[in-house]
C-alpha cells in the first residue's frame, strides 16, 4: 500500500500573507479572486483525489456556515457546488483544543498536534489528506515536513499586515512547480510538489 500524500490549500497575497490588516477575517485581498475561472479549476484540482479533510477549528465553524447551503444551491456554479458536495459528504478531522462537538456529519474533533494527527491519517486509508485552508495547521506541518503539496492562489495584492503563512524557522526544503496557470485578474494559480 502507497502511504497516502498531504495536500494543503490557501490563498496568499504578493507579500505572503492569509489575511489583512484587519486580522483573522479580512480576506478582502484574497476573497475577490476567489470567484475567478482559474480560482474555480484550482479548486476541484485540489479536493478531487482528497477522501479526508484536515481543518483547524476556526476554519471549519466558517465552513459549515458557507458551503452546505451552496451544496444545495442549484444555481451555485457547479465547480463550487461540487467542491462544496464534496466537502460536506467527505471524511473530516477538526483540530481544536476548545471544542469537542463536532458541528458536521462525517467530523471527527481531535485535540492532538496536528502532526501527529495527520502522521496516523498517512498511515491508514487510501486517497490523499486535504488540509483546507487552515494556516496554523499548514504552518504546523510545514514546520515537521508533513506536506507533500502545495496548491497556493496568489492574489495581486500587497496586504501591508497581518499574518504570513511563511514563518522564519521552516526546515529547508525543495518544491517543484507541477501546474501554473495565470488568472484575468492577475491570480496566480500553483501546484508545488515537495522534492524528497
Amino acid at each position: 500500500m502507497t502511504e497516502r500524500i498531504v495536500t494543503a490549500n490557501i490563498g496568499l497575497t504578493l507579500d505572503g500573507r492569509y489575511n489583512g490588516p484587519g486580522g483573522p477575517t479580512d480576506a478582502a485581498a484574497i476573497a475577490r479572486y476567489a470567484t475567478t475561472d482559474v480560482a474555480r479549476d484550482h479548486l476541484t484540482r485540489l479536493w478531487e483525489n482528497a477522501t479526508t479533510a484536515v481543518l483547524g477549528r476556526r476554519n471549519a465553524e466558517g465552513f459549515l456556515a458557507y458551503w452546505p447551503t451552496v451544496a444545495q444551491d442549484d444555481t451555485a456554479d457547479p465547480r463550487d457546488r461540487a467542491y462544496a458536495k464534496w466537502l460536506v459528504d467527505t471524511d473530516k478531522v477538526v483540530l481544536s483544543t476548545t471544542v469537542t462537538d463536532a458541528p458536521w456529519e462525517r467530523t471527527r474533533m481531535v485535540h492532538a498536534p496536528a502532526a501527529d494527527v495527520v502522521t496516523e491519517l498517512k498511515a491508514t486509508g487510501t486517497g490523499e489528506i486535504l488540509v483546507n485552508s487552515s494556516p496554523t495547521v499548514i504552518k504546523d506541518l510545514l514546520a515537521a515536513d508533513l506536506i507533500d503539496r502545495l496548491y497556493l492562489l496568489i492574489c495581486p495584492e500587497i496586504a501591508g499586515g497581518g499574518q504570513r503563512l511563511f514563518d522564519d524557522g521552516l526546515p529547508d526544503s525543495r518544491w517543484t512547480i507541477t501546474h501554473h496557470e495565470v488568472g484575468e485578474l492577475g491570480e496566480i494559480a500553483l501546484t508545488y510538489d515537495r522534492v524528497r
